[in-house]
């Protein structure tokens, strides 16, 4: 296949990212991954990997865990989603991303090991690949993001040296019954009894759950690391980290909100279970102050300022909009905003304060899993805030511009679809 046959080999495929949720997906299984991947010679047990789950988070802590890696001179790859531009960002070895002809080399290779009995998803596919890529090149070490939960996905045919998890929090749920024990259950699918777990913010009463898959070591936040300093700073944060081997101080974190100063730590500690010793001082300041993670709180333009985000979640909106009152909280704020089904958009537009906005402008996520625009405004008024509609995020995002001040904000927020739209239009202009 060449770059064009392949990206309609994968639009063929069942994708779960896209579809419309009606309700559970049934009848998990990594059968169908462990086939194929054995049919591949197994590409990842090729090297170590930093697996690493949660709610929140997930995204940042793998970029600053790549960031650290690599200024410690290891090749390094990483695999993520969803994307925001192009499918090709979800593959990176030394923080570059797979290029197209590579892309359709890995997916040529999967297609050719499964059959219609090994039928692989779109992600599932876009998983193999990322491994087939990563062995190729011979990568030192992997860090590779669950998709979604981490007991059946796909990306669990991996095997953790360090399995991380950033926290547990309400998404991926029907939010029945004790959800939080029954989400926690999933992510410590990815503990194996050879793995260190690095345990985030999950709650004393779900440690157990965590702890029930006898991971070798556990590090857990509060004992045996943690944030114990975090202050803001122009252009980001200033925090202190304490580890089981040290602590650094005064270390510049160059990303928005004490989301993720949370994340830096959590991040250091993992990197250091991986090497097993305190890191350098110069290479985590280094790696700190380097680091950038596109479409959280990235700020894409000045005059007025412009930043994205893809918040999509109640817990993910809170923390948006505690780091945006802390930081930027004198800003006449003008939000650009589409959902996916599947959330709680009321839940959503409270916790980024929509009542206090100038406007919110409601657009369609372009997706097939995209709530209306109809939708996210009643969604808006329903918490308070003021909504206008435009159906496509260009048109929303250009109407923001054309109402917006030079000293005012404008914040495009919400589904990974429209925040990568909206970067591609506004990286252009």
């Amino acid at each position: 296949m060449d770059h064009r046959e392949a990206l309609e080999h994968l639009h063929a495929l069942t994708n779960y990212e896209v579809l419309p949720r009606a309700g559970r997906i049934e009848g998990l299984s990594l059968d169908n991954m462990r086939s194929v991947m054995a049919a591949l010679a197994d590409p990842q047990d090729t090297f170590p990997i930093i697996h690493v789950t949660g709610t929140n988070g997930k995204g940042s802590t793998v970029r600053i865990i790549e960031a650290l890696l690599t200024k410690m001179g290891l090749r390094v790859g990483t695999y993520t989603s969803p994307h925001l531009e192009s499918i090709n960002e979800r593959i990176r070895v030394g923080g570059e991303s797979i290029s197209d002809d590579d892309l359709a080399v890995a997916v040529t290779e999967v297609a050719a090991a499964s059959d219609d009995e090994s039928r692989l998803t779109w992600f599932e596919t876009m998983t193999a690949a990322a491994f087939v890529h990563l062995a190729g090149e011979a990568v030192d070490v992997a860090v590779v993001e669950v998709g979604m939960l981490g007991r059946f996905d796909a990306t669990n045919v991996g095997h953790a040296q360090i399995a991380v998890v950033t926290n547990v929090a309400l998404d991926h749920t029907d939010g029945v019954g004790d959800w939080q024990s029954a989400i926690a259950r999933e992510k410590a699918g990815i503990i194996e009894p050879d793995s260190t777990l690095v345990l985030g913010e999950v709650g004393p009463d779900l440690v157990v759950l965590f702890s029930a898959e006898h991971p070798r070591v556990v590090s857990e936040r509060g004992l045996d690391f943690d944030l114990i300093d975090d202050s803001l700073a122009v252009g980001g944060r200033v925090i202190e980290v304490r580890t089981t081997r040290g602590r650094y101080s005064e270390l510049f974190v160059a990303l928005h909100g004490p989301h993720q100063a949370e994340n830096a730590a959590i991040a250091l500690a993992a990197t250091e279970e991986f090497f097993g010793t305190v890191l350098p001082d110069d290479v985590v300041s280094e790696s700190f102050e380097s680091v950038s993670a596109p479409g959280r709180m990235e700020v894409i333009g000045r005059n007025p300022l412009v930043m994205l985000d893809v918040a999509h979640n109640p817990p993910g909106a809170e923390a948006l909009g505690i780091a945006l009152d802390g930081a930027f909280g004198d800003m006449k704020r003008f939000i650009v905003l589409g959902l996916l089904d599947g959330r709680d958009p009321r839940a959503i537009c409270e916790a980024l304060g929509v009542a206090d906005a100038e406007l919110v402008v409601a657009c369609s996520a372009p997706s097939r899993r995209g709530l209306s625009a109809e939708v996210v405004a009643q969604a808006v008024a329903e918490a308070g805030g003021s909504a206008v509609i435009e159906h496509d995020v260009n048109d929303a995002v250009d109407r923001a511009l054309a109402m917006a001040d030079a000293e005012d904000m404008i914040l495009v927020v919400g589904s990974h679809t429209v925040v990568g739209q909206a970067r591609s239009l506004l990286k252009h202009n």
